[in-house]
């Protein structure tokens, strides 16, 4: 058997509130083998982000892990933070779900992905700039070296979030963790961004620990799913046979939730949606 890259086990994790403490996360277990895609899918609040930034060891002060163990290559790397900060941004990296707040507005987006190349070990300005052009390039941005220059600002949402995978892919890590990635676009670049991340996954070889809210995208970009509602896995089990035979109900009503083309009221049912 493929050894996992990261292996989790019955994590908890409490958030501290004025009414007392809560369970945000109570004792998930999951793991991901090198290339696999892992999707944690539900409904805002359900802990799922929780979940990662635990693992990667950052989460805000009012929350804190518990209780249980978290094995990067086979070694125990939660509550670690010597371990957390030599593996974070090189061996597993992020990325987080809006790119307008994960990227400084007063630094061009060559400055921010050269100070990710940086911390990937890669010295000099002119090596820096080079290797900034390449990953650009890789995520499929146009004319990348006039776009080094830039504020956040001046680029569409959807080249902020092209940016913020080049970041993620500058020290070429093992494991990306991808936050929300598409929420906060609209439809149409969100396939773009599927499709990209889809691409240089089978180029790479990459694993991938997904959070979403949405099973379509869960379905197109995963292996295995994890459905989890109130910080507790209800169901898991492999992507396609879940989607085709929900067992949880709770999993069914985030099937239910998915748009489907389909026949509008005033239409017999076989004329579908009008143009």
């Amino acid at each position: 058997m493929t050894e996992s890259l990261l292996t989790v086990d019955e994590l908890q994790i409490e958030l501290v509130t004025d009414n007392g403490i809560v369970r945000a996360v109570d004792g998930v277990s999951f793991d991901i083998a090198p290339g696999e895609t892992v999707c944690i899918i539900g409904e805002s609040g359900s802990g799922k982000s929780t979940t990662a930034m635990g693992v990667l060891g950052l989460l805000p002060d009012d929350l804190a892990v518990l209780s249980g163990r978290a094995r990067w290559k086979g070694t125990d790397i939660l509550g670690d933070d010597k371990a957390l900060r030599k593996i974070r941004g090189a061996d597993i990296a992020l990325i987080p779900q809006d790119p307008m707040t994960a990227l400084s507005p007063v630094h061009t987006v060559g400055s921010q992905l050269r100070e990710a190349i940086h911390h990937s070990g890669v010295r000099g300005k002119s090596a820096q700039t080079t290797r900034a052009v390449e990953l650009l390039d890789q995520v499929h941005i146009v004319n990348p070296a006039d776009q080094l220059n830039r504020y956040p600002h001046q680029l569409s949402g959807g080249m902020l979030q092209r940016v913020l995978i080049a970041c993620a892919l500058a020290a070429d890590p093992d494991l990306i963790v991808a936050d929300e990635p598409t929420s906060a676009l609209d439809v149409t670049v969100q396939a773009s961004i599927l499709d990209l991340m889809l691409e240089l996954q089978e180029r790479t070889g990459i694993g991938m620990l997904l959070i979403t809210h949405d099973l379509g995208v869960a379905r197109l970009m995963s292996d295995r799913i994890h459905v989890m509602k109130s910080g507790r896995f209800v169901e898991s089990g492999d992507a396609q046979s879940m989607v085709r035979n929900p067992q949880n109900a709770y999993t069914k009503k985030l099937l239910d939730a998915v748009p489907q083309l389909g026949t509008w009221s005033g239409a017999p049912a076989d004329q579908g949606v009008p143009a």
